[in-house]
């Protein structure tokens, strides 16, 4: 009798040179009638691969949500649309952390098709409190967003 395998653990990307990479496949209910990916989805899949980032990084915003502390909420966010993503494409979504302030940070995201830039964005998160006013991050989570807007790897 062989001993069961452990399942395997949802794809959650990895920091190369401080630059967080997230593979994600394209399914049929990520596209529309014409067949590409419907416009919104893409922001789907940056928010999947943001909150993935944090978590790897040592974030746990779900501790401090569950705590009271506060919440990350998109304050601003500017999207290009260069390429359609299409059924079956394998792409990646990747993040950099491009400044870090008190109460926000602002994070760059590509959607990649291979070498091919298919969309990408400039977000801007603000730490607020329950009642949803900025107020300043943990400070062990400011030191992690800046050690990788300077290009430092993080090594969970």
């Amino acid at each position: 009798m062989s001993l069961p395998q452990p399942m395997p653990a949802p794809a959650s990307g990895r920091f190369v040179a401080a630059v967080h990479h997230f593979p994600l496949r394209i399914y049929f209910e990520d596209t529309d009638l014409s067949g590409l990916v419907y416009h919104a989805n893409y922001l789907r899949y940056m928010e999947r691969a943001r909150s993935d980032m944090l978590r790897i990084a040592g974030i746990d915003q779900r501790g401090e949500h569950e705590g009271g502390s506060g919440v990350y909420a998109v304050t601003e966010l500017n999207i290009r649309y260069r390429r359609p993503a299409r059924l079956d494409d394998d792409l990646m979504v990747v993040s950099r952390v491009s400044e870090v302030r008190p109460t926000r940070c602002s994070i760059q995201q590509s959607v990649m098709r291979g070498d091919e830039e298919l969309t990408n964005a400039d977000i801007t998160v603000a730490w607020l409190t329950p009642q949803g006013r900025p107020q300043r991050q943990p400070k062990a989570w400011t030191a992690i967003f800046n050690r990788l807007c300077q290009g430092e790897d993080i090594h969970p």
